[in-house]
């Protein structure tokens, strides 16, 4: 380890209790400090250096169990509900700055914020919850790329489940190389699905004033109840809590000059990386609601909810043979972009809270096998019906874990004794705790509506 990366890893001097200073433990550590930034030039040059971490955590943005709630959206109610993808989007813009600032800052991803600052029994429980929410995420996306392969290929869905488990050798091969490798194919993959969805758009031919219409808020949202249901499992399937995990992990790849400037400016980038990256996930999600709308709402198919449904009846109504192969194809690339970062969240998890140091094949499959074995046992005893239901499942137990990751991320941001010279403004930490209080209040009804409705 150069001079550099122990400054970077040993506490500030003269600081007494809270957290103003760097964790002896350092997150990902095959990876911490890998990716060089200049020290000085061109700021171009130091802006790409920092770019990567952010798309990473996009992808959580535009998983399979995003598709399934922007289709229904779509269908049932034409483009109405792109202001909630929108506001979705800009409620994660914030929190995932937030999760930059604390990784940054203090040198702590969110798991080892909590390890520190909570007494061990609840600190037990958090991560028993995250790692809870960590598998349930895993499962869509297990389930959605399982999907995809079966429109595609044909291939039964629990074939197509078992082999999702390719991608923990596929990140072991990228993360040797490099993270840098690992971020490329990542961008790589979201290039495609964008991609695809530029291509379905233009296919479908949406009348461009209804679609800037619908980015603006309607009352009918909160009055009309079916609506606001979607609407609430947009939010809930929008914001995920394990990407607060991951960015405040991944951030720390950099090696950025460890002094207040050098911590500055990389909160700065950090924040323009993924904020950049979550509006391709805004046009991603918006563009999946605008093709079911162009195609489904218009000709007055309104119940469209199911993924299969949407793939069968795309090329028919577009008249065009590929529009559907496009579909599954950017389903396929989404599903296996989401089961790489939600493994790698359960890494930083299992590390943050327990501080356990497993071997990194033990730790991915460990993660993966968590999700395979019950969607594998679904798959095979109740086929296409039961994958369906076992995705919203997953969805609501993501409801329920958000509350945790949300909460301790904006007081931990808000605190002057844990952040120093670093902390949120008050505009932001006022902003936060309403975004936080908007999430957990539409996150409990979603669940409330789920359990007894």
């Amino acid at each position: 380890m150069t001079a550099e990366d122990t400054a970077a890893t040993n506490p500030v001097p003269g600081t007494e209790g809270g957290w103003y200073s760097v964790s002896q433990f350092p997150s990902l550590p095959e990876v911490f400090r890998t990716v060089a930034v200049p020290k000085a030039g061109n700021p171009l040059r130091k802006l790409f250096a920092f770019v990567g971490p952010g798309y990473l955590v996009a992808v959580g943005y535009m998983d399979p169990g995003n598709w399934a709630t922007d289709i229904a959206g779509g269908s049932a109610f034409g483009y109405t509900l792109l202001s909630v993808i929108l506001l979705s989007n800009l409620m994660a813009i914030l929190l995932q700055a937030l999760a930059a600032r604390l990784g940054i800052a203090t040198g702590r991803d969110l798991a080892q914020a909590c390890r520190d600052h909570y007494t061990r029994p609840v600190a037990l429980a958090l991560w028993l919850a995250c790692e809870l929410a960590i598998i349930a995420c895993d499962l869509a996306e297990v389930i959605g790329t399982a999907i995809a392969l079966q429109l595609l290929f044909g291939l039964p869905l629990v074939w197509g489940v078992c082999l999702t488990a390719v991608d923990v050798l596929l990140i072991l091969m990228l993360q040797h190389r490099g993270f840098r490798y690992l971020e490329a194919f990542v961008i790589s993959l979201l290039i495609i699905i964008a991609g695809c969805f530029a291509v379905e758009i233009a296919l479908s031919q949406p009348v461009l004033g209804d679609v800037l219409a619908g980015f603006v808020p309607s009352p009918e949202v909160v009055t009309n109840p079916a609506m606001l249901y979607i609407a609430i499992g947009i939010l809930g399937a929008t914001v995920m809590p394990h990407n607060l995990y991951l960015h405040s992990a991944i951030v720390q790849t950099r090696r950025f000059e460890p002094t207040e400037t050098g911590r500055r400016e990389a909160i700065r980038y950090a924040t323009i990386d993924s904020t950049v990256a979550l509006m391709l996930a805004l046009f991603i999600n918006a563009a999946i609601l605008i093709v079911a709308a162009a195609t489904f709402h218009t000709a007055g198919q309104f119940e469209i909810a199911e993924i299969q449904d949407a793939y069968h009846l795309l090329s028919p109504m577009l008249g065009a043979s590929f529009a559907s192969t496009l579909f599954a194809v950017a389903l396929l690339v989404s599903g296996q972009n989401s089961t790489i970062t939600a493994t790698l969240a359960g890494q930083i998890v299992m590390e943050g809270f327990l501080r356990i140091r497993l071997p990194a094949w033990m730790r991915r499959l460990v993660t993966r096998l968590l999700a395979i074995i019950p969607a594998v046992a679904v798959a095979a005893v109740y086929g296409e019906s039961g994958t369906a239901k076992l995705l919203v499942l997953s969805q609501v137990i993501l409801s329920l874990q958000l509350p945790f990751a949300v909460i301790p991320l904006v007081r931990f941001t808000s605190d002057r004794e844990k952040m120093g010279p670093f902390v949120s403004p008050r505009w932001a930490v006022i902003l936060a705790w309403l975004v936080a209080a908007v999430i957990v209040s539409l996150n409990a009804k979603l669940l409330f509506d789920v359990v007894f409705g």
